[in-house]
């Protein structure tokens, strides 16, 4: 970040700030989790960049709350030690994927701290915070001795149907039921095993029903002027038809965010409680931006000035559109809100669930081990982007969409001209005819054409409709490879040089066109396409085509291939690599190792025990044989 400089809101411009839901830090992001907000995100601040419209890209490692101390309790690392970790490896996949936040942070900071606390401190004096007292899981056990979250409580799920004996006190992860813990069969503590008792506890909780009318109101408006999906409108509808309750806002936690000193200082119990995270993970996005700037507010408290964008998968949504604004409302201070909400449903993984455990799906740990370039993965990702329904990685598909879409087509047409013009024009831009025209090619009808396509990209990527935005980029390639058709060749160049150079001008700056529109969604891509233009860097987007920004006598790089076939081998390859098969053999392995040495320890306890029997028989039968040849043996001679 030092080597950049800080990005603020211009007045008179469309400032754009862009977040992406903050991924939880205690595990390895997979494919889903990687269209469903920070890719999208991506696409649309490139996007945004390139129309030379000021924007922001935040986002970071969610890391306070309960999955963060029961991960760490697993593994046996502090909460701050097991975040650290994943920060890291959180960051590592998004370089991978060529994922470029102007700032990628985290929630574990003092800014943190000073804004969540400002903001509950204003949401108290304001009356939308009440103190009630309810009952908790609590776990006796002398090294414990605390009140339990909600996933610190294990049992049987209690649903009819169900059973499965691994359920947690908030969720069933077999049937999905939302649970109670004290609903549990067998409740026991996490930590220690222990059956947690009932006790008192006293929590705030936010009014969201106090806040339901202007929380409302609000959403009425956002809703249709940030032309909102249909998934994210519908599911904010429906909590507010079902009526706003008040909710806890603190947890009887250790990791996280404390709770305000006034309210320590009123009641002791509040020195052991933290602020619960589904209330302050949003808080995230401004606590990272200032740690990105010290002039946060000119994004965060800048409503006339900047529009907020915000990309998620839809499990996310009420907290980004009911807690989160609630919660800016009742503070009664100047705040940016939700503008644009993009949501995506889920990508399963071949008719199936992603599970890191089984080994079931690509992660982002692993999807470099396929040698596939960032690019290929991104379009595949983007051009099946869930946006209206949940979708599937399977790949056949993938292998497709790079063979047949993106060789066949992209790949193709830059190709083919650039090798040409090395080759035959000395790298050179030839001379260009814009009035020429013959009965096969009007070049004026030509680039409205392309012009027409070009708006309607705009057009979409506007309204962040972006899986159609990448239709556009393969249809302007189209027009390329149908420009080149029986055009260039030797014979042509020779026997037509006017139409054939003409032809060849304006196909290399329809290239540097598809190097723009191309690049939020495959960057790496068209950083390749630039250097083979001889172009330092990819040009911005406008709303008409430049069709001379390459002039007669440019110089032009070499070919590069920008992609590569996808052998049907290798996806058979991958689908065994992926498809959990080795998990389960490993599993399947230690299982035989396991069970073996289990057979080993056994036999040699047997051994320990026949040996001990045999050395308590030798110590107990020499004495028994005396006793016994004592009694048998004729009485002594005094006796008689």
């Amino acid at each position: 970040m030092t080597d950049k400089k800080i990005i603020l809101p211009e007045k008179g411009k469309e400032n754009i700030l862009i977040t992406s839901a903050l991924p939880y830090v205690n595990n390895v992001p997979h494919l889903g989790n990687i269209i469903g907000s920070v890719l999208s995100a991506d696409v649309f601040s490139r996007y945004s960049k390139l129309r030379g419209k000021p924007t922001l890209f935040i986002c970071g490692t969610d890391e306070y709350g309960t999955a963060t101390e029961t991960k760490a309790l697993e593994t046996k690392q502090t909460p701050q030690e097991l975040c650290d970790e994943f920060h890291a490896k959180h960051k590592a996949v998004y370089d991978w994927f060529d994922i470029d936040f102007d700032y990628f942070g985290r929630t574990t900071t003092d800014q943190q701290t000073v804004i969540a606390q400002d903001i509950f401190t204003k949401l108290w004096d304001n009356g939308f915070l009440e103190e009630r007292t309810t009952k908790q899981p609590f776990c006796e056990h002398t090294d414990h001795n605390s009140f339990l979250a909600d996933r610190f409580v294990e049992g049987i799920c209690p649903k009819n149907d169900c059973g499965y004996n691994d359920a947690r006190g908030d969720q069933c992860d077999k049937c999905g039921a939302l649970l109670d813990p004290f609903e549990l069969i067998a409740p026991h503590c996490k930590v220690d095993g222990t059956e947690p008792v009932q006790r008192d506890t006293t929590h705030v909780f936010l009014k969201l029903d106090k806040l339901q009318p202007e929380i409302e109101k609000w959403f009425n408006k956002s809703s249709v002027e940030g032309a909102w999906p249909f998934n994210g409108v519908s599911i904010t509808d429906a909590w507010l038809k079902q009526g706003l309750e008040g909710r806890s806002i603190t947890r009887d936690l250790k990791w996280g965010t404390p709770i305000p000193s006034f309210l320590q200082d009123k009641n002791d119990a509040y020195k052991k409680k933290v602020l619960y995270v589904w209330f302050d993970a949003c808080i995230g996005y401004p606590s990272i931006t200032a740690n990105y700037t010290k002039d946060w507010e000119q994004w965060w408290r800048n409503p006339d000035d900047v529009k907020l964008y915000q990309f998620m998968g839809k499990d996310n949504v009420q907290f980004h559109t009911v807690i989160f604004p609630g919660s800016q409302i009742g503070t009664r201070d100047k705040w940016t809100q939700l503008n644009h909400l993009s949501t995506t449903e889920y990508l399963n993984y071949e008719n199936g669930k992603f599970s890191k455990s089984r080994g079931i799906g690509v992660f982002g740990d692993s999807v470099q081990d396929t040698d596939i370039s960032a690019s290929v993965w991104r379009y595949y990702l983007l051009s099946n982007r869930p946006e209206t329904g949940d979708t599937q990685f399977e790949w056949e598909a993938f292998k497709d969409g790079n063979n047949g879409e993106l060789l066949a087509n992209i790949g193709n047409f830059v190709n083919r001209i650039v090798k040409f013009v090395n080759a035959k024009l000395d790298s050179t831009v030839p001379e260009f005819d814009r009035s020429y025209t013959d009965a096969d090619l009007n070049i004026e009808e030509f680039i409205a054409d392309v012009n027409k396509h070009l708006k309607e990209y705009n057009s979409l990527l506007e309204a962040v409709k972006l899986k159609s935005g990448l239709r556009k980029v393969l249809e302007i390639s189209s027009l390329g490879n149908w420009l080149l058709q029986k055009r260039l060749d030797n014979a042509n160049l020779e026997n037509e040089p006017v139409r054939t150079k003409t032809v060849i001008t304006l196909a290399l700056n329809l290239v540097d066109l598809l190097a723009s529109i191309a690049s939020p969604y495959m960057p790496g891509a068209s950083a390749s396409i630039a250097r083979q233009l001889n172009k330092g860097t990819v040009g911005g987007i406008s709303d008409i085509w430049d069709v001379q920004r390459l002039k007669t006598g440019d110089k032009i790089g070499k070919a590069e291939l920008l992609f590569t076939r996808i052998d049907p081998k290798d996806v058979e390859g991958f689908k065994e690599k992926y498809g959990g098969s080795q998990a389960e053999k490993k599993a399947e392995a230690e299982k035989k190792a396991k069970k073996a040495e289990d057979k080993a320890k056994s036999k040699a306890r047997k051994a320990e025990r026949k040996a001990a029997e045999a050395a308590k028989v030798s110590q107990t039968e020499m004495p028994t044989r005396g006793k016994v040849a004592e009694e048998q043996a004729p009485p002594p001679l005094a006796a008689l």
